[in-house]
């Protein structure tokens, strides 16, 4: 496979938090395959694991990339998305689900994730826990991943109830 950006420089297979990917070694870009953005997250930050961005959900948000880049396995044009409702823009392939991040775009999403996180956590908690528990019985993913995703955000939200409200964690404690 040939680098969308380099066009002439093959891509190397390297190992990415537990997950294969391919990268470009001249301009450190790097392609996923479909599934492997979410898994190399999940392995980077165990408690990103329920926090997943559907980049495939609205179709309203891809916008053509006017060939610009080509699809290093299915040799078609690459669309440009917005990673959820982050700053950051992938290219994507509508035919192979493929993710083409340009150098350090996976650093600059595990940080927007983590943003995102903390503030699900504390103000939108209820609706990502019942959201959660819903996806236990419809998936997308596996029940047993659903599973350790509904049971992240609890153990996120202990988390950071005990720093928020340190003294009502305190008496919670002593009561018990």
């Amino acid at each position: 496979m040939n680098c969308p950006i380099c066009k002439k420089i093959n891509l190397l297979n390297s190992i990415l938090h537990n997950v294969e990917i391919d990268y470009c070694p001249k301009c450190l870009g790097t392609w996923f395959d479909e599934d492997e953005l979410r898994l190399a997250k999940d392995q980077k930050d165990e408690d990103l694991k329920w926090l997943d961005v559907d980049l495939w959900k609205n179709d309203n948000d891809f916008k053509i990339s006017y060939g610009i880049r080509i699809c290093p396995k299915c040799r078609v044009p690459l669309y440009e998305v917005y990673y959820g409702d982050s700053k950051i823009i992938v290219d994507v392939c509508n035919l192979c689900h493929g993710i083409w991040l340009d150098r350090a775009e996976f650093k600059k999403i595990i940080g927007w994730l983590k943003e995102k996180a903390n503030y699900e956590v504390l103000n939108n908690y209820s609706k990502n826990l019942f959201g959660e528990f819903g996806e236990v019985f419809a998936g997308p993913e596996t029940l047993r991943e659903e599973i350790i995703d509904f049971l992240a955000v609890l153990k996120l939200l202990n988390y950071k109830f005990v720093v928020r409200y340190p003294v009502i964690s305190r008496l919670i404690s002593f009561i018990r």
